[in-house]
């Protein structure tokens, strides 16, 4: 059945998923499996540029990104953007609405997405039937305030040049951890310089400067939607980057 599925399509069952046979996440015991399974109401793609959450829609789903980039955001009355983070395979998105009526925020496809998708409304059986799991919901929710904080400290404090820094080390680090990281040490990255500035709170052309300032420092290589880190310690000194050894992330 799965070979005739798409190559990032969501599997049918949870014991096939791609990113539980990765270094980043939490092992579960097969039972665990089976309540995440039953829990989990359907899949669904989206295309590159769709919309996977419009701002201020009402929702009562939660995703599981399983394949492909995307990015939460919250625009302005004059179609100003600032984007709030970028999601990659394993991030959940959407637990926030459980608390309120109508999103508050929008979140967009970059690259084609597959998705897995739970009901909010059922999320307390979870608590109720998996305690342990439960935790670990509370645990992401946490580890993604963190997230907030670090942005920011990088919006009211960095420079252009740190801000920079700090992104392209955050996003390929993520990707290193879920295995993404080419043989050659490099990986996919479809954002492109508005994304960046969006993200950053930086003009485009302070964006492109910043951009290649670094570059002419051999610090990175970034070319054909792919980013290869030339001297990954510089990076870390110029951003303050401290990685400490990643705990594993829960997977829902």
């Amino acid at each position: 059945m799965n070979a005739t599925l798409p190559p990032n399509a969501c599997p049918p069952h949870c014991r096939e998923c791609r990113l539980r046979r990765t270094r980043a996440f939490t092992p579960v015991e097969p039972e665990v499996l089976d309540f995440i399974e039953g829990f989990r109401t359907s899949t669904f793609s989206v295309q590159a540029g769709g919309a996977l959450l419009h701002e201020s829609q009402v929702n009562s789903r939660m995703f599981t990104l399983y394949a492909g980039w995307a990015f939460r955001y919250k625009t302005l009355s004059d179609g100003r953007r600032q984007i709030l983070n970028f999601l990659l395979p394993g991030d959940l998105v959407g637990l926030q609405q459980e608390f309120g009526d109508l999103s508050a925020y929008g979140v967009e496809a970059v690259t084609d997405c597959a998705l897995c998708v739970f009901e909010n409304d059922s999320l307390w059986s979870v608590f109720r039937e998996q305690p342990r799991l439960g935790y670990d919901i509370t645990w992401l929710a946490a580890h993604e305030e963190g997230h907030v904080d670090d942005n920011l400290l990088t919006a009211g404090r960095r420079n252009a040049t740190e801000r920079v820094a700090m992104l392209l080390m955050h996003l390929y680090r993520r990707l290193e951890r879920i295995d993404l990281v080419d043989v050659d040490g490099s990986v996919a990255f479809p954002i492109n310089q508005q994304h960046i500035a969006d993200a950053l709170g930086l003009s485009l052309v302070h964006t492109n400067k910043t951009l290649r300032r670094l570059s002419q420092l051999g610090l990175h290589e970034l070319a054909h939607g792919r980013l290869r880190l030339l001297n990954p310690h510089a990076l870390e000194r110029i951003a303050e980057y401290y990685d400490r050894p990643p705990r594993l992330l829960p997977l829902l």
